[in-house]
C-alpha cells in the first residue's frame, strides 16, 4: 500500500461500491445468457466491470459468443434491468461515510461507468442518498466522456466540474472494479478500492489502500475530518 496523502475532493464509483447494483448485472446478464446455453461467468464479469455500456456489451457478446449485436443486447438486457435496478440496496458503510463528507462541506461526486436510464433506475429509491453529491458524471451517457473506464477520462471530467476545478492529486476515487483503479491511477488520482471477495489480489494492484468494506475507511488518514462518532 501506497502512503496516503492528504486530498481535499472525492469521488465516488456508483455501481459495486455506493449500490450493491453489480449482483444485479450478474443476475441480468445471466437471464439473457441462459436461453443461449451460456454460462457468465466470474472471470467474464471482471473484464467488464466499469466499462461504458456498449464497450461492456461487446465484451460479453464476444466472451461468451452470443448471436447477438451490440444494439440487440443492449435492448434485451434494458428489459432485465428495469425489473432489478429499482431494487438495489446501499452498500455498508457508504451513507454513513458519504453523509459525514457532506456534513464537513467536503466536496464529493460521483462518476460511473453507467448511463442516464439505469442510473435513475438504480436511484429509485434513493434520491436523497443521490442529492448529497454535488454532481454526477455517468460515462455512458456523458458527451465530455470520449473512453470509458480503464481510461481516466470520467474521472478527469468529473474533477473539472467541481467548482474550483482542483488538482486531480487532490482527489480521492473510491471503485471496486479493476477497470476503475486503472482509470483513477491514470487520472493521477490517490484509490481506495473496496473490492469483491472473489477479486484476484492480483488485480487489487495499483490502489493507494484496499478494504474489505467502507465501513474500514478512516478519513484522517487523507487529511479528511475524522467520524465524530
Amino acid at each position: 500500500m501506497a502512503t496516503p496523502q492528504p486530498v481535499t475532493h472525492v469521488i465516488f464509483d456508483m455501481d459495486g461500491l455506493l449500490l450493491d447494483t453489480e449482483r444485479l448485472y450478474t443476475e441480468a446478464t445471466q437471464a439473457l445468457a441462459t436461453p443461449h446455453g451460456k454460462e457468465y461467468t466470474w472471470e467474464v464479469k471482471v473484464g467488464c466491470m466499469g466499462m461504458k455500456g456498449p464497450q461492456a456489451a461487446q465484451h460479453i457478446i464476444d466472451s461468451l459468443g452470443l448471436p447477438l449485436t451490440v444494439p440487440k443486447y443492449l435492448e434485451q438486457i434494458a428489459k432485465h434491468y428495469n425489473n432489478l435496478f429499482p431494487t438495489a440496496k446501499v452498500l455498508p458503510g457508504a451513507e454513513r461515510l458519504v453523509r459525514h463528507l457532506h456534513k464537513h462541506n467536503i466536496p464529493i461526486a460521483i462518476a460511473s461507468g453507467g448511463a442516464k436510464d439505469s442510473f435513475d433506475l438504480k436511484t429509485t429509491n434513493h434520491r436523497d442518498f443521490v442529492s448529497l453529491f454535488r454532481h454526477v458524471v455517468l460515462a455512458s451517457s456523458d458527451p465530455e466522456v470520449t473512453q470509458g473506464k480503464p481510461a481516466p477520462d470520467v474521472f478527469l471530467v468529473c474533477a473539472q466540474r467541481f467548482p474550483d476545478n482542483p488538482d486531480p492529486a487532490k482527489c480521492l476515487v473510491f471503485e471496486d472494479a479493476p477497470n476503475g483503479v486503472q482509470a483513477g491511477v491514470a487520472a493521477g488520482m490517490q484509490v481506495v478500492m473496496v473490492p469483491d471477495p472473489r477479486l484476484s489480489s492480483e488485480l487489487t494492484k495499483g490502489a493507494t489502500q484496499v478494504l474489505t468494506t467502507l465501513e474500514d475507511f478512516k478519513p484522517e488518514s487523507y487529511g479528511l475530518p475524522p467520524f465524530d462518532d
